[in-house]
Formats: C-alpha cells, structure tokens, sequence
C-alpha cells in the first residue's frame, strides 16, 4: 500500500470528534461522556463516524474523515475510489421515532441514490418496558399499509420487541421498523442516509409513502440476533454488509485480529486502551476509534468492555 506523503510509515489510530444532531425527538440531557445540548436544542443522534467529522488528536488532527479515506483509500475503505463503508451513531430517543423504511442497494442504486440501508441496534441501556417496533404483527399487503397509515391504525398493526441492555437487533433493509423511548442505542449501518417516513405519531413532518411502500417488504429477518461466543470475543452480528463483536480489554491483552481491514471500536466505559507496537493510545468513552487497514496487529489492554466494528 502506498501511503500519502504526508506520512510514509504508518497512518495509527485516529480518533474522531462526534457530531451531535438536533431531532425533535431527543433529549436535553446526554449521557456524562458527551458535552450537553443547549437548552431547548434536544439531541438525537451522535455521528460517530460521519465523513464531516474530524480527527482529534495527533499529525491529523483537523482532517475530515472523508479526507483521510480519500488519502488512505485502501486503508480506510478497502479500495480505491471507495468511500467510508459504516456509519456509526448513538441515538436518544426521548419519544418514539417515525415508522420508516430504507431501501436495499439494488433499490437506491436504481433511483441514483448510491447504497441502500441494511442496519443494526446494540443496545446500550434501556428502561422497563422499551420496546422497538419491527416489520408487522401478522401479513398484511402493500394496500392495507397505505389504508393503516391513512386511518391512523399503522401502529396497531406493527409487531412490537422489548429489548434489554445488552440486545443486539438486526434490520435489514425493506423493515418496516420505529425505535421507541427510553433507550440508547449504538447503530451500525451502511453509510446512506436515505430514510423513508411512512407515520409519524402526528408530528407535522414530511410522509414518503409511495416511494416507502416501493421499497417495504411486509416480511423479513429483522429481530434479535442471539451472542455466539467465539475465540476471545462474542460475536453480537454478521451480515454481509458489518460484523460487530464485544471485547473484554484484559491485562494481559486481548488481540483484535484483522490486520489488513478497517476496524472501528467504541468503549463503554473508561479503562481501556488498543495497543501495538508503535504505541498505546487509551480508549476515549462512546467515540469511534479507527484503526485503519494497514497490517497492523492490535490488541485491547486494561478493563471495560469494547464494540468492535467491522466490514466481513
């Protein structure tokens, strides 16, 4: 691999800044390892990995992430020409989201709109009783959605999931799906940002119902994937699009594997820190850490547990 002149040995670790998104269903409060909102200014989403966002620290501080993938394609996307592949994000629902749609890639690539939008929700806390609303209760026709969201009644014929901290759930693209309050999640999708609003609880926002519709699948796979535990680590999901597995940083090390890929990883909590032979950078809590693909061997030292994120 040819790297940009600005730095011929190695790229490192590089940290990135979040970028908080107002919504009109967030919170006023953010968890403590977040800078708070200003009032009256409620906080949705968190980009961990939006291509705005920047690095931190160290010889590329001030670099969008876009640049530094269009420096280091083959370290940061797998390929020349490619863009960043994840978009990472927490998210803060104070109320319910929309019930939304996003098509495949075969779908958006069709309308000229790039990558469609297969994703996953860890979840990181949750109240008694949170739920997630996932594809329908029981079968039902393209006709029948438009007459529920028409009438009212959409929300009575989705198929709800309570979920617990610890959950891990998978949507493929085509679910017809909503996110419910007092949650907070960790989101892994294919970078696009195409979402289809098919209800919104009568909010006064924009609905997308034929083009919605075009795309929903009135059956699919989404749902709770089960832990399997593998060497040195538990996988939470695979998909043809991201892995994500959950580390436990030790003392004695935990080797992350995956030498020549893009790898991205998020603390829980304070305490652990990657290391290689260049060095140990400590694990800033509920940021991104990209590792780039670069032969690199890594490995997790101290405590707490660690998402890592991954293309398969």
């Amino acid at each position: 691999m040819v790297l940009d002149s600005l730095d011929r040995e190695s790229i490192g670790p590089v940290s990135l800044r979040p970028i908080f998104s107002e919504r009109v269903w967030g919170v006023e409060t953010l968890p403590k390892w977040y800078a708070q909102p200003e009032a009256g200014k409620p906080v949705g989403e968190a980009w961990l990995t939006a291509e705005t966002c920047v690095v931190d620290v160290g010889q590329f501080a001030g670099v969008s992430l876009a640049e530094m993938t269009r420096r280091f394609p083959e370290a940061f996307a797998g390929g020349a020409g490619a863009e960043f592949p994840l978009l990472v994000k927490t998210l803060f629902p104070r109320e319910k989201l929309s019930v939304q749609v996003h098509p495949n890639d075969a779908q958006a690539g069709a309308l000229g709109l790039g990558r469609g939008k297969t994703e996953c929700w860890y979840v990181l806390s949750a109240e008694p009783g949170a739920e997630l609303a996932l594809g329908f209760r029981e079968g039902i026709s393209h006709d029948e959605v438009r007459a529920a969201i028409a009438d009212g009644t959409l929300e009575e014929k989705l198929n709800y999931l309570p979920v617990k901290a610890g959950d891990m759930v998978f949507v493929d693209a085509g679910t017809v799906h909503s996110i419910g309050p007092g949650m907070v999640i960790l989101e892994t999708q294919e970078y696009s940002d195409i979402t289809y609003r098919l209800y919104d609880f009568g909010r006064p926002r924009e609905l997308h119902v034929d083009a919605g519709l075009a795309v929903t699948r009135t059956s699919s796979s989404a749902g709770l994937v089960a832990p399997v535990v593998m060497e040195g680590f538990t996988r939470l999901v695979a998909s043809d699009y991201f892995v994500v597995d959950r580390f436990v940083a030790k003392d004695a090390g935990a080797r992350l594997g995956l030498r020549e890929k893009m790898q991205m990883l998020f603390a829980l909590s304070e305490g652990a820190s990657v290391e290689s032979a260049a060095g140990s950078v400590a694990l800033d809590p509920w940021r991104v850490l990209v590792l780039p693909g670069e032969g690199v061997e890594y490995s997790l030292r101290g405590a707490g547990e660690v998402i890592r994120i991954a293309q398969p």
